[in-house]
């Protein structure tokens, strides 16, 4: 991006529901969970940015936070 911000990925890259997706200047991309989780979530550990290389990656990451925060809940 020519004024160095990071901006979300083309429309034609995949979703994560319920997490934002940014590709960053370098190539990496990012995922933020649109909403908070809950104290004891992240208490246990569950992070609500993640960041990958590839978007498997990613959702492998994102994958794992939810997994967190739903055993702290459950």
């Amino acid at each position: 991006m020519e004024d160095g911000r990071s901006t979300p990925p083309a429309k034609a890259t995949p979703t994560i529901p319920g997490w934002r997706l940014i590709l960053s200047d370098m190539g990496r991309l990012w995922a933020v969970r649109e909403t908070a989780f809950p104290q004891g979530a992240l208490r246990a550990g569950a992070e609500p940015t993640v960041d990958a290389d590839t978007f498997d990656d990613l959702k492998v990451e994102v994958n794992l936070q939810e997994e967190i925060a739903k055993q702290v809940v459950s």
